[in-house]
């Protein structure tokens, strides 16, 4: 399942019924502003940031080659809503921020250039999601939603991988991100304040870290075996696209199966 333009993650609660992989922006066809950031063509697998379809297309189908099938291409709104993966095709956007199945051979897949790509596999490889964790829909409750899909399909134990993703040095923030997890996070209101460290000389800004903030929503969904990619989009021109540091920029895709 190697490829140049994807990682596998280091997971090591993966069970070995489960297939996982991330891309990167490299080895694609995609010009500036989508390219690889080094003079090379980008591996942007978004349609809806402005790079011409064909290339994203020809994009997807060199991902497809090591793929079971097309993966469930879900439309990312920030929310929490969780679809069945086996129900999502290609001729219809789905509107949806996770998906789970349990079924083998069908791709979950989210898109990112920053936000948290979370997935989950139940640990006897029965049942797998993926999620996409932003500020708003990891404050709104998203892994907790994906969770219960998935303990709904027959789900047992949960280990979680996240995803690169903005960093803890990097996704600067205001006093209204820290009220939005407090308001949803009352028993956890000393962790999560942990999770913003104010800035110098800024007044109401912080530093967040969304990697614990994303474990400490997993732990209270009852998933507390969590792996973590700590790789950052921002600080890793090289190797991710990033919003936060670019703006106009592509997306990558991380994506789960059962084999």
């Amino acid at each position: 399942m190697s490829s140049p333009f994807a990682l596998v993650p280091h997971w090591p609660g993966m069970p070995h019924a489960v297939a996982a992989l991330t891309t990167t922006r490299c080895h694609g066809v995609s010009p500036a502003p989508y390219d690889d950031g080094q003079g090379g063509g980008g591996f942007n697998l978004g349609l809806h940031v402005g790079d011409d379809p064909e290339n994203v297309r020809r994009n997807r189908a060199h991902l497809r080659h090591v793929l079971p099938a097309e993966p469930a291409w879900i439309s990312q709104v920030h929310g929490i809503a969780v679809v069945d993966a086996a129900q999502v095709t290609s001729d219809a956007a789905v509107v949806a921020d996770a998906s789970v199945t349990g079924q083998r051979g069908v791709v979950c897949a989210i898109q990112t250039a920053d936000c948290i790509p979370v997935l989950l596999a139940d640990k006897d490889g029965k049942v797998v999601g993926a999620a996409h964790a932003g500020w708003r829909s990891l404050a709104g409750g998203v892994l907790a939603a994906t969770v219960a899909a998935m303990r709904a399909k027959g789900a047992g134990d949960i280990t979680a991988w996240i995803g690169p993703s903005i960093g803890p040095d990097e996704f600067e923030v205001g006093d209204d991100v820290l009220q939005a997890f407090l308001a949803t996070a009352l028993a956890d209101a000393g962790r999560v304040h942990a999770c913003f460290r104010p800035i110098p000389g800024k007044s109401g800004k912080y530093l967040a870290n969304m990697w614990v903030l994303a474990r400490l929503a997993l732990a209270r969904g009852g998933v507390t075996e969590v792996a973590f990619s700590e790789h950052c989009t921002v600080s890793e021109p090289e190797t991710f696209y990033s919003y936060r540091r670019d703006g106009v920029t592509g997306r990558m895709a991380t994506l789960i199966w059962l084999r």
